[in-house]
């Protein structure tokens, strides 16, 4: 079930709305390869009415079940974003959609859960990579025989 709340319950005080939505909720499962949903968002926010507007902020909580992109070491790691707001327009152009007095929040905590994942998740800042491939990585360069003439040309080049 999507995160949503009636307009109308603003009118008399500010709402309070604290649980959890399901990852299935927010369609996360196959955005990155590396980087997968834990089951459920944690939220807690308030949600009042401005003059023309809506403001939602809170705290947004998800577990990440991530591979270090440089040696696929398994690893969690919490995605927080403690100080969340979202401001939701009631009037002009971007006006937030209200169905049966209703607004859906479910596409504004995707937006803003996806722009916060990890864009290289690393076990730790140091990871030196796949041990196979550090071996190996010398022998890679000397194996691959001597560099064409063009490249030799360009690699003469000073900027």
């Amino acid at each position: 079930m999507p995160l949503i709340f009636n307009t109308r319950h603003l009118e008399e005080k500010t709402l309070f709305l604290k649980g959890e939505l399901p990852v299935l909720e927010l369609d996360l499962e196959d955005v990155d390869e590396l980087v997968h949903p834990g089951k459920s968002l944690s939220y807690d926010l308030q949600v009042e009415k401005l003059d023309k507007a809506i403001l939602v902020q809170g705290t947004l909580s998800l577990d990440l079940h991530c591979e270090c992109a440089r040696c696929l070491k398994p690893y969690q790691q919490t995605l927080s974003l403690e100080e969340w707001a979202c401001h939701l327009a009631l009037e002009g152009e971007e006006m937030v959609p209200i169905i049966n007095d209703c607004v859906d929040l479910t596409p504004y905590l995707r937006e803003d859960i996806l722009l916060a994942f990890p864009q290289h998740p690393l076990c730790e800042p140091e990871c030196e990579g796949l041990a196979e491939y550090r071996k190996g990585q010398t022998s890679l360069v000397r194996e691959s025989g001597p560099v064409s003439a063009t490249w030799a040309e360009l690699n003469k080049l000073k900027f």
